[in-house]
């Protein structure tokens, strides 16, 4: 007697076994073993929930943030390639100073706490 299940060819993305029905995960529309859905980083177990994903490549929240967050951009500089650094742009330190001079509020001290005293805080 033949049967007509023929199983199944989906491919787990991380190992490239066969993933079947009952073990079977998907997330950015690919495919892996629920054993394989792990942080590239840290190989911890990933939910559905608590994972994110750059190129393809899957990590738990915080490392997510620790390596993709930190600077602001996604430079792909964490995995040991030197990060390009972008040329600064020359100031000029008399400028710079008048500028930083306005913004650097007050440097009163309170008499009972020693904390700086903001403007809006002191008693006349």
């Amino acid at each position: 007697m033949a049967t007509s299940f023929q199983g199944t060819t989906t491919k787990c993305n991380a190992c490239d076994k066969t993933v079947y029905l009952v073990d079977k995960l998907t997330a950015d529309n690919r495919v892996y073993h629920k054993a394989c859905f792990r942080c590239h980083h840290c190989k911890g177990t990933l939910k559905l929930a608590n994972y994110n994903s750059f190129e393809g490549v899957l990590y738990c929240r915080p490392h997510f943030d620790q390596l993709f967050k930190r600077t602001g951009s996604l430079d792909k500089s964490f995995e040991g390639t030197p990060k390009v650094v972008k040329p600064e742009r020359n100031v000029g330190n008399e400028n710079a100073t008048k500028v930083s001079s306005a913004f650097a509020g007050t440097r009163e001290k309170c008499f009972g706490c020693t904390k700086t005293v903001y403007p809006i805080e002191r008693l006349l």
